[in-house]
């Protein structure tokens, strides 16, 4: 705003003493001081209010004056209340340094002027923001220049002191602001990422404001630039591949104009996760002619060279060929018909991104294809050295989804279920067929698992597991029943903590010392409660028979 918009604005009650010539000056914020150097705290572009407290005689007022023009002041006015009449040495250091300055009819509070200064370039900053996201939308649509969603967010932190960061639907941090300011933490991201899919789950329009830690976050759904809120039939179809943008601030009392501002923000974002989807378009051909070859049972020559082809893009700069993972997922939804392929597929590229990097580029070496309902992943490892004496390092189920587990669950709700297998690493094409059934296998052990996010490695594909998943549901829940029933039905009773005995001294092999040891238990006491125990289930925990029912049992429990 200008300085002569403030001079006609008479509920101001402001009179010009000085600096006519200076009045298109620019006003980019407002200050009120008596301190005798204020200098510190100010940024220049100011309107500079002051009681005049700091002036103790005429000598005063000039390297008071001084001081404000160094620093850029945009003017400065001088309250009438404490002296009547603005003393003349104060106007005459003004008019030296060209400095305008007001007198403030001493009827009109200096928290009015402020009040109306602030709204008044708050607004302004809002418009010269909105049109640079317009500006830089218009700038990504038709190419890559522009920065990013970086840059808009910056925009955000500089102009309307607004922090603001775009995340996965895991909580993993795309894009946050540069300015200074305490860091999102990982859990805090995982827990707007989780209120997000919630809501979002309930079919509420964004945003959605949420208090968590203290702190008020209001988030922003981010949907595909060519797609509307109504495209998708259902609102499980995207829920669990959308970004969202999350600002520290509650928009609940916001105007429509800074409203219609961030959702432009999010349009702007939207095009650059549609640049990196189809980014993503060669990985997941690459992955599909694969995957096509190993089902058709093509010959292992013609599948080394489709894979010579993908290595170097998933990771360039290797000297030797990879080892292979496999990875398969699967989302179902009870009692609806929704297309999942799509949704496994973009949560499979999410879930395999490390949780700590940053940005979207990390997926960039990850190969995913769907098929009907089910998404796989082939996951490049460097290749091990002849030379390493340690186990192999590769992908490990639980570990892929510890950091997601939260988010993802509530995204889920009551209705759905991710279920994800991961294979042993491979060292040639031979081995693909097999890594592919060994992960669909795995699949097949955490589909019969309780809970929304369950995962299986080929470490647990012993063979007395693999018989679980193919156990109708009615069988395993009679067998569990029959015998797990009476001890939890005892422990309810009496505390007694016999499922937990029981666990243990299997997983002691019947250590009676070792499992003593562990529950921190005298001998006789572990003692008295495997024989309570036996008297409940009449089974013997000598015999090897039942201790295998009652592993399986607990394992399907």
């Amino acid at each position: 705003m200008r300085l002569r918009a403030l001079l006609d604005t008479d509920a101001l009650g402001l009179r010009l003493l000085g600096g006519e010539d200076e009045l298109d000056r620019s006003v980019r914020g407002v200050m009120t001081t008596d301190l005798r150097d204020p200098s510190r705290y100010l940024a220049g572009g100011e309107l500079v209010l002051t009681g005049l407290a700091w002036r103790r005689d005429a000598d005063d007022s000039e390297p008071f004056v001084r001081l404000l023009v160094q620093a850029g002041v945009a003017a400065l006015a001088a309250g009438e209340a404490e002296l009547a009449d603005v003393p003349d040495d104060l106007v005459l250091a003004c008019a030296r340094h060209r400095l305008p300055l007001f007198a403030v009819n001493e009827s009109v509070a200096f928290a009015t002027i402020t009040e109306h200064v602030v709204r008044q370039v708050s607004g302004e900053r809002a418009g010269d923001l909105a049109a640079v996201v317009d500006r830089h939308r218009r700038m990504m649509t038709s190419g890559p220049a522009g920065g990013g969603p970086d840059v808009v967010l910056d925009l955000l932190g500089s102009d309307l002191d607004l922090r603001a960061w775009v995340l996965s639907p895991t909580g993993r941090l795309i894009a946050g602001p540069k300015v200074a300011g305490p860091a999102l933490a990982p859990e805090t991201c995982a827990k707007l990422a989780a209120e997000h899919l919630a809501a979002a789950r309930t079919g509420r329009r964004g945003p959605h404001r949420v208090l968590l830690d203290g702190a008020r976050y209001s988030l922003f759904p981010i949907r595909s630039s060519g797609r509307s809120p109504q495209a998708a039939r259902d609102v499980r179809e995207t829920v669990l591949s959308d970004w969202l943008l999350a600002v520290e601030a509650d928009a609940g009392d916001w105007p429509e104009e800074r409203l219609d501002l961030l959702q432009g923000v999010t349009q702007l974002i939207a095009v650059e996760r549609d640049r990196r989807d189809a980014a993503r378009t060669v990985r997941r051909r690459l992955a599909q002619e694969v995957l096509e070859l190993v089902q058709t049972g093509a010959a292992p020559a013609e599948i080394a060279a489709r894979l010579r082809v993908a290595a170097p893009v998933l990771l360039p700069g290797l000297g030797t060929a990879p080892h292979w993972q496999v990875v398969v997922a699967r989302v179902e939804w009870e009692g609806a018909e929704v297309e999942s392929g799509p949704v496994a597929q973009s949560l499979l590229e999410e879930v395999l991104v490390d949780p700590q990097a940053t940005g979207p580029e990390p997926s960039d070496r990850i190969a995913v294809a769907h098929t009907g309902d089910e998404a796989i992943a082939l996951v490049p490892l460097p290749a091990v050295s002849a030379e390493h004496d340690g186990p192999e390092t590769g992908l490990l189920a639980d570990a892929l989804l510890q950091a997601v587990r939260e988010s993802l669950s509530a995204g889920l709700n009551d209705d759905g279920r991710l279920t994800l297998g991961v294979s042993a690493a491979v060292h040639s094409a031979e081995g693909l067929r097999g890594a592919l059934e060994e992960a669909r296998h795995a699949r097949r052990v955490a589909a019969a698992r309780p809970g929304r996010v369950c995962a299986a490695g080929h470490q647990e594909l012993a063979s007395h597991v693999l018989l679980l998943p193919f156990v109708p549901d009615d069988v395993r829940r009679a067998f569990t029943a029959r015998l797990l029933d009476p001890l939890t039905d005892y422990d309810r009773r009496h505390r007694a903590e016999l499922i937990p005995t029981l666990e243990a001294f299997l997983d002691c092999d019947g250590s009676w010392t070792r499992c003593a040891t562990r529950l921190h238990l005298h001998v006789n006491t572990l003692r008295y409660r495997v024989g309570r125990i036996e008297q409940l289930t009449g089974r013997d925990l000598s015999r090897l028979e039942d201790k295998l029912d009652f592993f399986l049992a607990l394992r399907m429990s």
